[in-house]
């Protein structure tokens, strides 16, 4: 009989994360690959839009498509198509590639405009590839956000059901093989509390499952707010909001701010309390309907800071490990 118990997140060979614009992806994406370098692994981190910024969370200069080494244990690389296709022609077509591709890099852009899936292939084929070479333990994949991953995820399979035979077949046959595989590959989706980030993890929860073969492994909730009181603390807090008057003139001074804050930020938790219930749900739901595993959700706490750096990017791998159990 099959062990149904999920794989430990950061047992698999390759981890794309994905999530809308700013709920912190990227971020998510270096704290994994710095905690799972924590754990002795060999990591290379790649950013497919190429910004810089997974770099920068390690506080280091951007990189180029030829990876350096930003701390003990990862690499961290920035996509580029072209150099993927000089790469691709090399080693697969044993084609030297001395200078700059020119009208083969032109021919490129003519047929990724017509055939969608070709850039795409070149991405996912160039991280697939560091998987079966065992270049590194773990490839973690600052990936597109939620509403062009999809496409990203199941070019393979449109290559495949365009092409039946030949060189390109093969060559997705075993990309196909590596991304169909959940105990190599996982998708990891970065949400916060927000009704419009939690709805659109939802739909991609359930796009990823019928339009891909790649498992949907993780969803981390990024910026959960603290829970302030307890019922019977709270019904204190009421009684002292219902006299801030009294308390300022005992107080001397104006408590109005103060308890108008703390107000907002319970009303702000219960509101997210209930977006995360409904994530929760969401997800039991598909995954049910489907005969699956419901993802495991984890929780990263709201940082209250205003620093992007190496410190803040360790104290969300910090906050994952106790998720993970690690």
């Amino acid at each position: 009989m099959a062990d149904a118990r999920p794989l430990p997140l950061l047992d698999r060979r390759l981890l794309f994360v994905t999530g809308k614009g700013g709920t912190g992806k990227t971020t998510v994406a270096a704290a994994l690959a710095q905690l799972a370098a924590g754990r002795g692994k060999h990591v290379l981190a790649c950013e497919v839009d190429a910004k810089g910024d997974l770099a920068a969370l390690f506080e280091a200069a951007p990189t180029d498509f030829a990876g350096r080494e930003v701390e003990p244990g990862v690499v961290v690389m920035s996509m580029d198509t072209e150099a993927s296709l000089r790469e691709y022609l090399k080693l697969q077509l044993r084609i030297p590639v001395a200078t700059r591709l020119g009208p083969l890099a032109r021919a490129l852009d003519f047929v990724a405009a017509a055939a969608p899936g070709v850039r795409e292939i070149l991405t996912v084929g160039k991280l697939c590839y560091e998987v079966r070479e065992r270049n590194y333990d773990l490839v973690v994949v600052d990936a597109a956000a939620t509403g062009h991953i999809v496409s990203q995820l199941a070019a393979p399979q449109a290559i495949n059901d365009l092409v039946k035979v030949g060189l390109i077949r093969s060559q997705t046959d075993w990309m196909l093989e590596i991304l169909s595989d959940p105990r190599r590959t996982g998708l990891v989706a970065v949400t916060t509390p927000e009704e419009m980030p939690v709805n659109e993890t939802l739909e991609l929860a359930g796009r990823v499952r019928a339009e891909t073969t790649v498992e949907l492994s993780a969803v981390v909730v990024n910026r959960v707010l603290p829970e302030l009181f307890g019922l019977h603390e709270e019904e204190v807090f009421d009684d002292v909001y219902a006299h801030a008057e009294e308390l300022s003139k005992l107080l001397g001074g104006d408590s109005g701010p103060l308890l108008e804050g703390a107000r907002l930020a319970v009303t702000m938790r219960r509101t997210r309390a209930g977006h995360l219930q409904r994530l929760r749900e969401g997800l039991v739901s598909d995954a049910e309907s489907a005969g699956a595993m419901t993802p495991p959700v984890l929780y990263v706490p709201y940082l209250f800071s205003r620093a992007h750096g190496l410190r803040s990017m360790r104290q969300v791998a910090a906050a994952l490990g106790e998720e993970l159990g690690l």
